[in-house]
C-alpha cells in the first residue's frame, strides 16, 4: 500500500483496535486507572519516536514485526515504572487516581512534545552522540519541568469539599484553576500541531530563528499566543465551558493532526507550497478531527454505555478525550512508528 490509502487503512485498524480495547472496561475503570496508565506511556513513546527515531541501537538490526514488538514491550515496561512513581508524587500512591495525578499525567505529554519537537531535543542532545542517553535525559527532564509548572500554575482549591476519594492532600495551590490551566496547556499543544501543518512557515523565512534554542523559544511564544487567543475567544467571548471547549475544539484538532501528519504522512497536501499547504492541511485536520470525534460520540453508548455530559462529573467529556488521545493516539503511533505500518507496508 501507498499513501494516502496506507494511512487511511492503518488509521481504521487503529481505531477499531482502540474501541475494542476501551469496550473491555467499565467507565470508572477506563476514565481512571486505564487512561492514567496509558497517559504515562505516551511521553516515553514521544521520546522514542522523535529522539530515538523509533530505531534505537538495541532494535536497529531487527526486522518487523520483531522491532515493533520490542519497542512496544520496552514502552510498557517504562509505563509500569513511571505510573506508580507519578501516582506516588502527585496522588500519595492512592488508587484509583483522582483528577490531580490524572491532570499531571496529561500535561507531561505537551511538555515532552515541547522538548522533543519544538526544542529539537535541546539541550539534552548536547550530552553526546548517544541518543539513548539524550532521550532518557529528556524524558526525566519532561517530568521534572512538568512538576515545577504543575506546582506553580495549577490550583485545585475549587475541589474542596469533594468526596475523600478525590484525595487533595497532594494537590498544588498554584495561580490558576486546574481545569482552566489544563485546557490552556493542551491547547498550546494543538497550536504546535498547527505550526507543523505549515512546516514552521513563516519561521522558516528567518534563518536566524531556525537555530536552537531560538527556534524553540520563538515557537513556544507563538503557541502560547495562539492558545491564549483560542481559549479567550472560546471560553470568555463565547462562554464555552472549558471541558466542552477541550473536547469540541482542542482534542479533535490534535487527533486530526495525528491522522494528517503522522498516519497520512502529510501526503494529501504534500505537493503544495506554503502557506497554501498549511491552509489545506489545517482544513483537513479540522474536518478529519471533527468527523472522527463525531464517530466516537456516536459509538460511545455501544462501547461503554450511556454517558452523562457536563458538570459536575463530565463523564462524557473525559471519556471522549481519553478515547481519542489516551488510547487511539498511542495505538496509531504504535502502528505508524513502532511497526512502520507493518504488515500493510513492506520494510524499507
Amino acid at each position: 500500500m501507498k499513501q494516502p490509502v496506507l494511512g487511511l487503512v492503518a488509521t481504521a485498524i487503529g481505531i477499531v483496535l482502540a474501541l475494542a480495547f476501551i469496550s473491555r472496561f467499565t467507565l470508572p475503570a477506563f476514565n481512571g486507572p486505564v487512561a492514567f496508565h496509558l497517559l504515562c506511556a505516551i511521553p516515553f513513546q514521544v521520546m522514542a519516536v522523535v529522539i530515538w527515531g523509533a530505531n534505537p541501537s538495541f532494535v536497529a538490526k531487527l526486522s518487523q514485526p520483531g522491532k515493533g514488538m520490542v519497542l512496544l514491550l520496552v514502552n510498557l515496561v517504562a509505563m509500569a515504572i513511571i505510573a506508580p512513581l507519578v501516582l506516588m508524587v502527585t496522588g500519595q500512591g492512592i488508587n484509583p487516581p483522582g483528577p490531580v495525578p490524572s491532570h499531571f499525567a496529561i500535561i507531561v505529554v505537551p511538555t515532552t512534545f515541547w522538548l522533543a519537537i519544538m526544542l529539537g531535543g535541546w539541550p539534552f542532545n548536547l550530552f553526546g552522540s548517544d541518543n539513548k542517553v539524550a532521550g532518557l535525559a529528556l524524558l526525566i527532564g519532561a517530568y521534572v519541568l512538568t512538576w515545577i509548572g504543575f506546582r506553580l500554575f495549577f490550583n485545585y482549591d475549587f475541589l474542596q469539599g469533594a468526596p475523600p476519594e478525590v484525595n487533595l492532600a497532594s494537590a498544588p495551590h498554584g495561580l490558576f484553576n486546574g481545569v482552566v490551566a489544563l485546557v490552556f496547556y493542551v491547547t498550546a499543544l494543538a497550536a504546535m500541531f498547527l505550526v507543523l501543518c505549515f512546516d514552521l512557515w513563516p519561521l522558516t523565512t528567518t534563518p536566524s530563528v531556525m537555530q536552537q534554542p531560538a527556534l524553540g523559544i520563538t515557537w513556544s511564544i507563538l503557541c502560547v499566543v495562539i492558545a491564549w487567543i483560542a481559549t479567550y475567544v472560546g471560553e470568555t467571548v463565547m462562554g464555552t465551558d472549558p471541558m466542552v471547549f477541550l473536547t469540541r475544539v482542542t482534542v479533535p484538532f490534535i487527533f486530526g493532526s495525528i491522522v494528517v501528519l503522522n498516519m497520512l504522512q502529510n501526503s494529501l497536501a504534500g505537493s503544495l507550497a506554503q502557506p497554501v499547504k498549511g491552509i489545506v492541511n489545517t482544513l483537513l485536520v479540522v474536518v478529519i478531527g471533527q468527523v472522527l470525534a463525531f464517530v466516537y460520540r456516536m459509538v460511545a453508548p455501544m462501547v461503554t454505555g450511556q454517558l452523562v455530559s457536563g458538570p459536575p462529573a463530565y463523564d462524557f467529556e473525559i471519556w471522549l478525550a481519553n478515547a481519542l488521545l489516551s488510547v487511539t493516539f498511542p495505538f496509531l503511533i504504535f502502528i505508524a512508528a513502532y511497526f512502520a505500518f507493518w504488515p500493510l507496508k513492506k520494510a524499507e
